[in-house]
């Protein structure tokens, strides 16, 4: 009789395995041991961003002459998974790398480029993009913060909230009202947050998981910014920028989905064996044994649409329904997945020294962020 192989993705060609190690590395070394104090800080050491720098994860598939990696998206999904697997959720790479650097490479003019995304690549910069605010979330054509022209500046007033890396961040792009209302009145500033007048950070607020990610509220009261560091040319592009780009920050959210469901089940399984109840190992229960035979099969068909996804982004294919396929059916599956191997876990599973509790609570913000489900299969109906 045969027996199962393996799953290993098409992407994960011998060209992205080292890169898939090094992070594997940089996680189990730097991130995962200090988890529980990053936890009570409700943020991860400044320095870790240095040293992800140091190690060439940041960036990573930014060309070489403006300080990245050189890779595609197969390097940065390596990334992100091997996070995912880690069962890391406190430190903010996906915002960083897989969302702003891209923008100011793919809009932003060559001084731009050249002016921040080295920072950005050896960590002297981190970023974050202000998307959010409190009377607008999914629906980005409601937000309220205006930029008005003063001269060579411009003066920026609102405010945002939910801001990963919003502690540490001093490189965000700002999503403004440049001017009137709808989609033709948006534009994305980015600003220098040291030392910048008119700029500050609200409380960190207090989430039911991701303890250790920084998350904060912004404030900008006559906040001046060079009218220079609009991003890109021409006002009003930002909307567009928004829409071309979200379909990467969803599919950057379904691998860590993805990830984080794998490493449970891996972490239940190894649990089920070794835990016992009236004299035998729960695994051999049939109940039990149901349940991960319904998990890792689940997790095993999202990772083969996952990977599906991932090829077409490579080849610059994915287009915006599929990507929202791709958040919303990968998001929804971690979080049952993750429910199903707590209960597993029994009692230990609901305490926060066990990592699947810290999954189980840091899981359930995955199909609110980045456009809520609901939002997905609005999107996704729209094209039927």
């Amino acid at each position: 009789m045969l027996t199962p192989q393996p799953y290993e993705s098409a992407w994960m060609t011998e060209d992205v395995k080292p890169v898939a190690d090094l992070a594997r590395v940089f996680f189990a070394n730097e991130v995962v041991p200090h988890l529980d104090r990053f936890g009570e800080n409700h943020q991860v050491d400044r320095e870790v961003w240095n040293k992800a720098g140091e190690a060439g994860l940041l960036c990573i598939t930014i060309p070489e002459e403006f300080g990245g990696g050189g890779g595609d998206f197969a390097q940065e999904a390596a990334v992100i998974w091997e996070q995912g697997m880690s069962t890391d959720d406190s430190f903010g790479y996906v915002v960083h790398s897989t969302i702003v650097a891209p923008y100011i490479y793919k809009y932003g003019t060559e001084d731009q480029k050249r002016k921040w995304l080295p920072k950005l690549a050896t960590g002297e910069l981190v970023g974050a993009i202000a998307m959010t605010e409190p009377g607008a979330g999914s629906d980005l054509q409601g937000i309220r913060t205006t930029a008005k022209r003063d001269g060579d500046h411009y003066v920026i007033n609102g405010s945002k909230t939910f801001i990963t890396n919003g502690s540490h961040a001093n490189l965000i792009i700002v999503v403004t009202r440049t001017g009137g209302e709808g989609a033709k009145g948006i534009s994305l500033i980015i600003i220098e947050t040291d030392g910048l007048a008119g700029f500050e950070r609200g409380r960190v607020l207090q989430k039911i998981g991701q303890h250790g990610q920084d998350t904060r509220e912004l404030f900008f009261a006559d906040m001046k910014v060079p009218t220079e560091n609009l991003l890109g040319t021409e006002e009003g592009q930002g909307f567009i920028q928004l829409m071309e780009e979200l379909p990467q920050e969803r599919l950057g959210i379904a691998i860590s989905a993805v990830s984080s469901a794998q490493a449970a089940t891996e972490l239940t399984i190894e649990y089920a064996k070794q835990r016992e109840a009236f004299g035998k190992p729960i695994l051999n229960f049939q109940n039990t044994g149901f349940v991960l035979a319904e998990v890792t099969t689940e997790v095993m068909a999202a990772r083969a649409f996952l990977d599906y996804c991932i090829g077409l982004h490579i080849q610059g294919k994915l287009d915006a329904t599929t990507a929202s396929r791709a958040k919303y059916f990968c998001t929804d599956m971690q979080v049952s997945v993750i429910d199903r191997c707590v209960q597993i876990f029994g009692g230990y599973g609901y305490m926060t020294e066990y990592p699947i509790a810290r999954m189980y609570a840091g899981a359930r913000v995955q199909p609110i962020y980045g456009g809520t489900n609901e939002v997905m299969k609005v999107l996704i109906s729209r094209t039927l």
